[in-house]
């Protein structure tokens, strides 16, 4: 399947999803489907409460692997949800796996307060200075390893205008999420070399099915362990604060990686609260 037969085969998907017809999708035999980390029947979940698919709709594919992917919104009959989707296709151009990640922050135990969903070019632009997908994968692992047990050391390359935008809350300079978390002022390279994820225990079950080349995005699955221990801890300019993390509990989250120049340039991630250590159901596969 090249690129434009990934894209209507996705379109099919979201208009049956928005239509609550889960028979209107030719699925492989053995199809798995996921929802926010859980293995489910086909039809179930998000099929049988969405309303309508939000405006936000950014598409990204891999021919080489026939996946595609998708981060937008969508409706139910409480709230507007962050959602991404991950299809893979098999030869008949059937769906043999969907995953999917829906941020209903009435259950997801994560609040962030006025998020917004908007379009941002970086994203649907082809790369001027690919890298090689490996390399792509690499920084993207990079960005994880830096992130884990942050103590102020790049394992990867940051852009300097790099932004990333989280449960469609933009984390870094943004100065008015900053009254509130001060950290979201800062930019992505200066946030990790302060070291202020120091609480973050485990970057576990990474995983990176898709790249989309063309792009320079990179998808990538995994779970964020806090065992809620540390009380406090010093940053790298000697100040000491507080961790914010205070019980134990993980993160699931789809994150896409922009990577231009060989170097991060815009991060886009969706994640929910789930039981602390969680298990992916697609790691046993």
């Amino acid at each position: 399947m090249d690129r434009q037969s990934l894209y209507l085969a996705l379109e099919r998907y979201l208009h049956a999803l928005a239509q609550r017809d889960a028979s209107a999708i030719e699925w492989a035999s053995k199809a798995l489907t996921s929802e926010n980390n859980v293995m489910l029947p086909i039809g179930e979940g998000l099929w049988g409460t969405i309303e309508r698919m939000g405006d936000y709709q950014l598409r990204f594919a891999d021919p080489s692997t026939r996946q595609v992917g998708y981060f937008g919104t969508v409706h139910e009959a409480i709230e507007e949800s962050a959602f991404s989707l991950r299809l893979k296709f098999d030869a008949d151009g059937r769906v043999v796996e969907a995953e999917s990640v829906v941020v209903r922050q009435s259950d997801s135990g994560i609040k962030f307060e006025n998020p917004r969903y908007w379009d941002k070019p970086i994203l649907n632009a082809n790369v001027l200075d690919g890298s090689p997908r490996a390399e792509m994968i690499r920084l993207s692992n990079g960005y994880f390893d830096t992130l884990q047990l942050n103590d102020g050391t790049i394992h990867t390359r940051f852009h300097p205008d790099c932004q990333r935008v989280e449960n469609g809350v933009q984390t870094t300079r943004n100065p008015d999420f900053g009254k509130i978390v001060p950290v979201a002022a800062l930019g992505c390279e200066e946030q990790f070399r302060m070291g202020n994820y120091r609480y973050d225990d485990r970057l576990r079950g990474r995983r990176f099915p898709m790249v989309d080349e063309e792009r320079g995005l990179v998808l990538a699955f995994g779970f964020i362990d806090h065992s809620g221990r540390l009380a406090e801890y010093q940053l790298t300019d000697g100040r000491t604060v507080r961790s914010p993390v205070r019980r134990p509990h993980s993160f699931y989250l789809a994150e896409l990686f922009k990577i231009d120049g060989g170097a991060i340039c815009q991060i886009e991630a969706n994640f929910i609260t789930v039981p602390y250590y969680m298990p992916s159901p697609w790691d046993a596969l």
